[in-house]
């Protein structure tokens, strides 16, 4: 099996890091807002949760851009933690004779770096990413061109994310994908599985 995996709240959960960082500064200005109901933003995405909360909370979207870059860099001396049972998916496809691969929206530098902090990186084959020139997710453009880049037939591999725009990418691309969508979070989803822990990717076929 060969799985093209998303990064963030799949692999490694940058986003309760996040959440916190952000309910946080609007507290700081004198408001209100848990870092679940930040999630809720942040899940569509962060620049957009960033845009809703400056206008919201009346905050500098440049002073919350600057602060989430500074939590970034901040992953070089402490990496978001890794999402359970990710080490052990990964190299449960690698021993199974697969490849795992990356098709992230985060920038390679910091997606590398939190590769090389979980020391994981000699478990991934390759990794697209989004700022290198690539539109967003749900295009399929990412996709497809680790397809190509890897001379993988769309039936040969599986994507797996934790967000609906996972989804619609990868089977635009013509990949099956897999929703991870821990208990108790409600979906509606297009993929071909919804699982609830990353325990479940290697048994899927």
């Amino acid at each position: 099996m060969n799985v093209m995996w998303d990064m963030g709240g799949t692999l490694i959960d940058t986003y309760s890091p996040v959440n916190t960082m952000l309910a946080g500064k609007v507290a700081d200005a004198g408001g209100q807002i848990t870092p679940e109901r930040v999630a809720t933003l942040t899940r569509r995405s962060i620049s957009s949760a960033i845009q809703t909360l400056a206008q919201r909370f009346d905050l500098s979207e440049g002073e919350l851009h600057a602060s989430y870059d500074a939590l970034k860099a901040s992953w070089e001396r402490e990496p978001a933690p890794l999402i359970a049972g990710a080490r052990e998916a990964l190299e449960a496809i690698v021993a199974g004779g697969g490849a795992n691969m990356i098709v992230t929206h985060r920038d390679r530098p910091s997606a590398t770096t939190l590769l090389e902090q979980h020391e994981l990186a000699h478990l991934i084959s390759d990794m697209v990413c989004a700022p290198d020139g690539f539109p967003r997710k749900p295009d399929p453009a990412m996709f497809r061109e680790m397809l190509s880049r890897t001379g993988l037939a769309p039936e040969k591999a599986i994507a797996v994310g934790d967000r609906e725009i996972d989804i619609t990418a990868a089977r635009s691309a013509g990949l099956r994908a897999a929703l991870l969508a821990p208990a108790g979070r409600r979906v509606r989803t297009d993929a071909d599985w919804t699982i609830r822990s990353l325990a479940e990717v290697p048994m899927l076929s």
